[in-house]
């Protein structure tokens, strides 16, 4: 897969799962049910304890039609890390220089962290496959459909505060996809190994107008 085969695949899915759990055994469990609801792309946090590790066995285990990717890699150390692990897209909240370039000579895709207008642009230069506007909670939709009016051809993905109340309204604002954190993920339901109504509840997301159907 070529960095634009993977970004092509995220913005398909439309809904990217970005998990941030406590643990890395409820990370991977979290995992098994979001494949079970019809996700093919999800993004492991280096904040999970054992994310690292953790990754590498998503991609042993789930296998190359499943895109694992990593986030809040913030230096050369960690790309390179997720990198040998197999992760096929790297995200940062904001611009490393270099970053975009060290993806993209590994053959992945790299989301690249802005807020301002300054910033996305940066992030575009810098060589972002996608633009993670973050945190998105900060500005809301509006915020996003004033960055999308000017600048129309750069992909846009905010991160932060989406959940099912609002994804539409991010959809409507302009953007190519979205990252939703841990409220994909039914934790009650999770903790107490009800898998079944973790699936269900993460397929809502899948079935809004601005999400896809399981591929």
């Amino acid at each position: 897969m070529t960095p634009l085969e993977i970004s092509d695949r995220l913005v398909a899915q439309r809904v990217v799962p970005v998990l941030r759990l406590g643990s890395s055994a409820d990370t991977e469990r979290a995992v098994d049910c979001l494949a079970d609801a019809g996700f093919r792309v999800v993004e492991i946090t280096l904040t999970v304890p054992g994310a690292v590790p953790l990754i590498k066995r998503l991609i042993q285990r789930l296998g190359p039609s499943f895109v694992v990717g990593a986030g809040t890699v913030l230096d050369f150390d960690a790309a390179r890390a997720c990198i040998d692990t197999g992760a096929r897209f790297l995200v940062s909240p904001c611009i490393v220089p270099g970053l975009a370039r060290l993806a993209h000579e590994a053959g992945r895709a790299a989301l690249i962290g802005g807020f301002t207008p300054g910033e996305i642009l940066a992030a575009h230069r810098e060589g972002a496959d996608i633009v993670k506007v973050f945190p998105a909670s900060t500005g809301g939709p509006e915020h996003l459909r004033g960055i999308h009016a000017v600048f129309p051809d750069i992909l846009l993905c905010p991160t932060g505060g989406i959940g099912l109340q609002n994804l539409d309204a991010y959809f409507a604002a302009g953007a190519s996809l979205v990252g939703v954190g841990n409220n994909i993920v039914d934790q009650q339901a999770l903790a107490a190994g009800d898998a079944a109504r973790v699936v269900a509840h993460a397929r809502r997301f899948l079935a809004l107008e601005g999400g896809v159907t399981a591929a």
